[in-house]
């Protein structure tokens, strides 16, 4: 029997995929949360082997955060991330946080319950990363990405430069080497287009 935790902030959506969950023969439903803040500690109370859990939940909480939490008290506990967000950083992010297998929400059930199976038995799923601006000689660095993420926030050069500790003549260099990378000649005008594409998601840093 795999006992699964959910953890996603739409009620609507965690009740019915604890009903869905639940009516299955070889899984049950040991624990539902909103918050993923919670789910480290829940994990540890529960007889949780598998945790099914949204990448963005209540109260800014995150999913992938909250993963490496889980696994670093428990490597035994599988962890599934799920997102309804195209950026393409968060499936980086969910493997190296030691995630198990990451979907996106717009699967169908039954591949969502195959993947849970799969990966209760050991096997991982990930997406093929799809091409983009940042795919290829454009790939941009964990730093890069940041001060684009920040950029996209509306932050100023000097404000860039205190959240990431660096000068502003480094931001000022390194913004010139992301629209090298990338073709453009402007910073706002592929900040415009990288949230537009789904790449960056504004506020979505590894808080």
């Amino acid at each position: 029997m795999i006992e699964v935790m959910i953890v996603e902030d739409q009620a609507m959506l965690r009740e019915s995929l604890a009903q869905t969950i639940g009516s299955q023969e070889d899984m049950h439903v040991a624990a539902c949360l909103a918050d993923a803040a919670d789910a480290p500690g829940r994990a540890a109370e529960t007889d949780c082997g598998l945790v099914l859990m949204d990448v963005c939940t209540e109260h800014d909480s995150n999913g992938i955060v909250a993963a490496r939490r889980i696994k670093e008290a428990n490597p035994a506990v599988r962890v599934v991330i799920m997102t309804g967000m195209p950026e393409v950083t968060f499936v980086e992010q969910a493997k190296d946080a030691g995630v198990d297998s990451f979907v996106y929400k717009n699967v169908g059930i039954d591949e969502l319950l195959a993947v849970m199976r799969s990966t209760a038995a050991g096997y991982s799923t990930f997406p093929h990363t799809p091409d983009s601006i940042f795919s290829g000689a454009a790939a941009l660095t964990d730093v890069e990405i940041s001060i684009l993420r920040l950029v996209c926030e509306a932050k100023t050069r000097k404000e860039i430069a205190a959240e990431l500790y660096m000068s502003e003549g480094t931001v000022k260099r390194r913004i010139g080497e992301i629209l090298a990378k990338t073709g453009y000649d402007n910073i706002l005008r592929l900040a415009v287009h990288a949230v537009a594409e789904g790449n960056i998601v504004p506020g979505m840093g590894s808080k």
